[in-house]
C-alpha cells in the first residue's frame, strides 16, 4: 500500500459504481440483449459494452472541457432531462455503503464529488438518506470544469477548510484516478463499479480495494 494514511484528512466519494451500484443496474438491463445462446456470460459481455460506451463519453467530457464548453454540455442535459417525462429512476446502493458512511461520519468531513446533474445526485442520496453523512456535495456544474479536471475536488477541499493533498478521493474510474491525481489529492480506486484493477493502477491510483466498504480495513 503507497496510502499516507497521516496524509488523509478529508474523503470525497464518487457517486456511480462508488456508492450507487450503477454498474450492476446498467449490465442487468443491457444483458437481456445478450442471449446466452451467442454470449456464454451474458452480464461480462454486457459489463464489457458499457465500458466500452463510457470510455469515448470520458474523452468526449475531456475534448469539451478543452473547448470550455463543458458547462454548456452539462446545461443541456440537465434541460432536457427536467423535460423528459419518464418514470422515477431506480437507484441501487453498494451494498454495506450506507454502514460504512455512517461508521466514517464524524472521523472525517466528507464531500460527494459527481459528475451527475445536482438533481440525480440528490435524489440518490435522499432515497437511502446519505445526505447527513456528507459536509459539502459537489455536483457536475459545481466547479468550471468537472472530472477528469481537478476542479471539484479543489472546490470539496475548499469547502471543507482542509488542503487538496489532505483529501482522499476514492472513486471507480480512472477519470476519478485523474481528478484525484490532478489536485494533489491521494486517491483509492474501488473494483465494485466500472474500472478494472489494471487501469486503475497504471493511472496511478495509491490504493485499490475490492468495494467502497474496505475502506474501514484501512483508514484509522
Amino acid at each position: 500500500m503507497s496510502l499516507d494514511l497521516q496524509r488523509v484528512k478529508a474523503l470525497c466519494f464518487d457517486v456511480d459504481g462508488t456508492l450507487s451500484d450503477t454498474d450492476d443496474l446498467y449490465i442487468q438491463k443491457v444483458a437481456l440483449f445478450f442471449p446466452r445462446i451467442l454470449f456464454k456470460e451474458p452480464a461480462r459481455a454486457a459489463r464489457r459494452f458499457i465500458m466500452w460506451i463510457e470510455a469515448p463519453g470520458n474523452a468526449l467530457l475531456g475534448q469539451a472541457d478543452r473547448l470550455d464548453i463543458d458547462d454548456e454540455m452539462v446545461a443541456i442535459i440537465n434541460w432536457l432531462s427536467l423535460r423528459r417525462r419518464h418514470s422515477p429512476k431506480k437507484f441501487m446502493l453498494v451494498p454495506g455503503v450506507d454502514e460504512t458512511l455512517k461508521l466514517l461520519h464524524g472521523r472525517y468531513p466528507m464531500a460527494v464529488v459527481s459528475a451527475r446533474d445536482e438533481k440525480g445526485t440528490m435524489a440518490f442520496l435522499e432515497q437511502f438518506g446519505l445526505v447527513k453523512y456528507f459536509d459539502v456535495i459537489v455536483t457536475g456544474l459545481s466547479a468550471k470544469h468537472t472530472k477528469p479536471y481537478p476542479d471539484p475536488i479543489l472546490l470539496a477541499a475548499q469547502k471543507m477548510n482542509v488542503s487538496p493533498k489532505n483529501c482522499l478521493m476514492i472513486g471507480d474510474t480512472t477519470v476519478d484516478i485523474r481528478a484525484g491525481k490532478s489536485a494533489g489529492a491521494q486517491t483509492v480506486g474501488v473494483l465494485c463499479g466500472f474500472g478494472e484493477e489494471p487501469e486503475l493502477q497504471k493511472m496511478g491510483a495509491d490504493l485499490i480495494l475490492q468495494d467502497t466498504t474496505k475502506l474501514l480495513d484501512v483508514l484509522p
